[in-house]
């Protein structure tokens, strides 16, 4: 298989990322069959989408019969067998082993000998999930960032049994949507991350330890090392419980003290504290 081949591609997962890589797959001229388990989680991203779209439209990058055409090459279903004849599928549900491994086994069912699974996992290794699946040569990491359809970079991560041809079609497909592709070895956090979450963690320590206010922390590194966000923002925006959860899988895998989840990390979890979504985080959102 070429990329010149692959007319259509597949969408498991229908949040932010998902809708995002959902995005960036129709504006390359790709047909994107989108799976997700509800009506609701894909009505919110079509919605997401539209919003996306029109901004830029508003740029005057695209017109709005182009964002039409745009979103009339996006379906959307919660049946995994829509995805039976789609030969390059991306996946990016929530990142826990058993709701990948559940996904998988329900694609393998459906889909064909050379069809390529492409999982954006951040943090989950790529040999682990390959040996989930029927044809693990087939399988490889695509690791976008968020928000996708502005960030430039994927991390192209391929598992110790995905074959060369899987990795060089991955490659293929980060440069036909858009994207700069960088290959990595299969690590815990790859490259971003393995740098980025230690960050996270050590800007929640010097909250913890009373160093400076979560304001004061962010502007420091906004305007001392020129961040778009700064680390509690940034952790607020992606999800306290994403962050706690990725936290916990890197000291699982490195047993290294300074990937441990500090304390107020662990409490803000059991208060609900989850960031923006649920209007309270290191930052209270409330009145927002």
């Amino acid at each position: 298989m070429n990329i010149e081949e692959i007319k259509t591609v597949g969408m498991a997962g229908a949040g932010s990322m998902g809708a995002g890589i959902a995005q960036i797959a129709a504006m390359a001229g790709l047909q994107v069959k989108v799976v997700d388990v509800s009506d609701a989680v894909w009505g919110r991203a079509e919605k997401t989408i539209a919003k996306s779209l029109e901004r830029i439209v508003k740029k005057e990058t695209i017109t709005e019969d182009e964002m039409k055409a745009i979103q009339a090459r996006i379906s959307f279903s919660t049946d995994v067998a829509t995805l039976a004849d789609v030969p390059f599928i991306f996946e990016a549900v929530f990142e826990d082993v058993n709701v990948k491994k559940e996904l998988f086994n329900k694609l393998d069912a459906v889909c064909g000998e050379n069809t390529i699974y492409a999982t954006n996992t951040s943090s989950i290794a790529i040999t682990e999930m390959a040996a989930m699946v029927k044809r693990p040569a087939n399988f490889v990491g695509m690791h976008f960032f968020n928000p996708v359809p502005m960030m430039k970079l994927v991390e192209v991560i391929p598992g110790l049994q995905t074959r060369e041809e899987t990795k060089l079609l991955a490659l293929e497909m980060a440069k036909k949507i858009g994207k700069t592709a960088i290959t990595c070895k299969d690590t815990p956090g790859f490259v971003v991350n393995r740098l980025f979450v230690p960050y996270i963690i050590d800007a929640i320590r010097l909250l913890e330890e009373g160093v400076a206010s979560a304001e004061d922390i962010d502007t420091a590194m906004k305007l001392g090392c020129n961040m778009p966000m700064g680390p509690l923002e940034f952790q607020d925006f992606a999800g306290v419980d994403i962050g706690y959860h990725v936290t916990n899988i890197f000291y699982d895998y490195l047993k290294q003290e300074r990937h441990a989840a500090p304390g107020l990390l662990r409490n803000m979890i059991k208060a609900g504290y989850l960031g923006r979504k649920t209007g309270r985080g290191f930052y209270d959102y409330s009145d927002k």
